[in-house]
């Protein structure tokens, strides 16, 4: 059981950035559809238990220290070629946004000028990058119950002190701009991008897992855990669509309006959070490419975070607003695969 929840928040630390934990996704995916909203988190609840599930189980059957090899054997040879070129744009993608988010962050909070906070950001994940994957691990499942308790005590404030009625409410979230065209496409969308953002970590964190069954319970009970994590984010930014939907982070907004202690906190959380995912991001496309662990691992690894550093300063909430959707329709093909992925487990099994 230990190992489960040990898997499971590191799955939910892997995706958990700063795009949703700091609300922004949130705000854009689901508040923007009022309640509507809610059954989108609701489906993504559903979607994101199956797609744990079958990323850290297929990582723990096949025990390579990439996502090129699981990729190939269960999508073929020019689908799996597509699927893998698609997660390593994803990879360096997020990391760029990631490294924003950071500099948002404590400029939001702290009054700290962006470049501060995205070069302070850079130099962790270059330091970080240079330990082994099992211990990087470590480090993204053990922040991640500080964000879930911050999110439960976000939400239950927010229900308390809720102004105005749901119709109310409901009204000035859709008037919030998205990119997404209805509640059910930006929930799949969703779900699809994140499944392209945590595959490739996932399958590490899987094949760091020798029991298979504990492997996918873990992705199972993170799927679940992540899902709940949106539907409380979800309904906690809708209670307070007024005074925070025009913030880069609503959530740290939310936070703040309670006690500006808790927001300092909350602030260092997050910037955790959005460190873990940046790290996930930049190992897994270093390990695509080179050895982890190597002279060259390592100088290929510092080379990409400071071109991603390079590239983060076109906007946290720009990035967020058109790079994920994007990455969502992409990653359609990834949740495809994931169905099917079963049958062709099998096939692999009985040919080896």
């Amino acid at each position: 059981m230990k190992k489960v929840l040990k898997i499971g928040s590191a799955f939910i630390g892997i995706i958990v950035g700063a795009g949703l934990a700091s609300g922004q996704e949130i705000l854009q995916y689901f508040t923007s559809f009022g309640l509507w909203g809610v059954v989108g988190a609701i489906v993504t609840i559903a979607l994101f238990a199956y797609v744990g599930m079958m990323l850290v189980w297929l990582g723990s059957r096949a025990k390579q220290p990439s996502h090129k090899e699981v990729i190939y054997r269960v999508s073929g040879r020019y689908l799996g070629f597509l699927i893998d070129y698609i997660l390593i744009f994803t990879l360096f993608g997020v990391g760029v946004v990631m490294i924003a988010g950071a500099g948002s962050n404590l400029n939001q909070q702290f009054g700290i000028p962006i470049i501060a906070g995205t070069t302070l950001i850079t130099i962790l994940i270059i330091v970080t990058g240079m330990l082994q994957v099992d211990r990087v691990v470590n480090i993204i499942g053990g922040i991640t119950p500080f964000l879930i308790m911050f999110v439960v005590v976000v939400s239950i404030y927010s229900f308390l002190t809720m102004d105005g009625s749901y119709l109310s409410l409901d009204s000035i979230a859709r008037e919030h701009p998205t990119n997404l065209p209805n509640w059910f496409v930006s929930a799949i969308n969703y779900v699809s991008f994140n499944t392209a953002v945590g595959a490739s970590m996932a399958i590490v964190t899987g094949a760091a897992e020798a029991d298979r069954k504990t492997a996918g319970w873990g992705g199972f009970a993170g799927g679940v855990g992540l899902g709940l994590i949106i539907l409380l984010s979800h309904l906690a930014i809708f209670a307070k669509i007024e005074d925070v939907g025009s913030l880069e982070l609503p959530t740290l907004g939310i936070v703040n309006d309670i006690s500006p202690i808790l927001g300092v906190l909350m602030s260092l959380v997050l910037f955790a959070m959005i460190f873990n995912t940046a790290i996930s991001m930049f190992y897994s496309f270093g390990a695509r490419f080179t050895e982890p662990a190597t002279k060259k691992f390592k100088v290929f690894f510092i080379i990409t975070v400071i071109t991603g550093y390079a590239a983060s300063f076109v906007g946290f909430t720009d990035l967020v607003s058109s790079l994920y959707p994007f990455i969502g329709y992409l990653g359609l093909v990834l949740i495809i695969v994931l169905i099917i992925a079963p049958f062709k487990v099998k096939k692999w099994e009985e040919s080896v």
